[in-house]
Order: structure tokens, then C-alpha cells, then sequence
């Protein structure tokens, strides 16, 4: 049994669904699962854990600069024990930008961080019109029109990949 840290960044909470079924599948395989967000990591989080999964959510182009900020606060730790990365975001919505190798999102975070992950994973995002901001939902509109995404304000879609998410647990527990 391993003790497994999860730690997220969320902006409109899709994340931390993609990390509560992770940590579901993971605690089925018999391992210990904290989840916590990135925000709130008390320092003594990685004390103890045999692995750690750091999981991001895409907004406008970018990270949230804390997950840039807590990768490099806990570089050591994450470079000495078994540790993955993932990213949700629409572009994943796209066959062509669905996985690491071609995603431009973890393209760019593994430019910009020193960490190299045992383990990558994108995930297609959410879109939740009717939750969103007024300026957000104008400007994730236009994103998406410009894409050949969904723009009708009132559209809710999801375009997770469950069975991924599964087998990246599934790579979580080898690893």
C-alpha cells in the first residue's frame, strides 16, 4: 500500500473532480489517497507520501502561477519519489492535443519547470456557460468560436475522458 499526495489547482472546480475520481480509483487498488489543493499544502503534506500527482487546470493560456510556485518550493521532493503532472483544459478536447506528447499546454509547463514528471496526463476540460462570469463566458466564448468549439451561452459540456483518467490512475499505482 502506498500513501499517495494528490494536489490540485482548480479555477472553475472541474479539476478537483478529475482528482476526487482519481483518488476513488486509486483507494480501490488498496492505497492510502490525500487530496489536497495547492493553496492550502501544509508544508508536513509530502512528509511521509511514497508518491505524488500534481494536477492543473488551464485558464486563458496559463497555469495558475502557484502551481509554477509549488513545483519549484518542493523540486527535491518531486525529483526523489515517483511523482506525475496533468493537465485539464479544452484543447484537449482535439484528438491532436489529447495527449502530453502533443499537448501545447504541457509542452509549455515542461519548458518552463525543471521537474520532468515519471508520469503525464491531459485531460479535456469542462464548459459550464451558465457559471461563468459574465466576462468570462464572452471570452471563452470568442476562444471557442475561434476553435470550432460550443458557444451557445447556455451550454454545459464536458469533455473528459473518464477512461483516460482511469488509466492514468491505473499508471499512478504502477509507478
Amino acid at each position: 500500500m502506498a500513501k499517495i499526495l494528490i494536489v490540485y489547482s482548480t479555477t472553475d472546480g472541474h479539476t478537483l473532480s478529475i482528482c476526487q475520481h482519481l483518488q476513488q480509483f486509486i483507494e480501490q487498488q488498496e492505497h492510502l489517497v490525500t487530496l489536497v489543493s495547492i493553496g492550502d499544502t501544509p508544508e508536513t503534506a509530502l512528509d511521509g507520501v511514497d508518491k505524488i500527482v500534481v494536477g492543473g487546470s488551464i485558464r486563458y493560456g496559463n497555469y495558475q502561477s502557484q502551481v509554477y510556485e509549488w513545483v519549484r518550493r518542493n523540486h527535491v521532493v518531486l525529483v526523489n519519489k515517483p511523482s506525475a503532472f496533468f493537465s485539464v483544459n479544452l484543447s484537449a478536447r482535439k484528438p491532436d492535443k489529447n495527449r502530453a506528447e502533443t499537448n501545447p499546454y504541457i509542452k509549455k509547463f515542461l519548458k518552463k519547470s525543471a521537474w520532468q514528471p515519471c508520469e503525464l496526463a491531459v485531460f479535456a476540460g469542462r464548459i459550464d456557460y451558465p457559471n461563468c462570469s459574465f466576462l468570462d463566458r464572452h471570452i471563452i466564448r470568442c476562444i471557442m468560436w475561434m476553435t470550432n468549439g460550443p458557444t451557445n451561452p447556455t451550454t454545459v459540456a464536458e469533455f473528459t475522458d473518464w477512461e483516460s483518467v482511469n488509466a492514468f490512475a491505473q499508471r499512478i499505482c504502477l509507478m
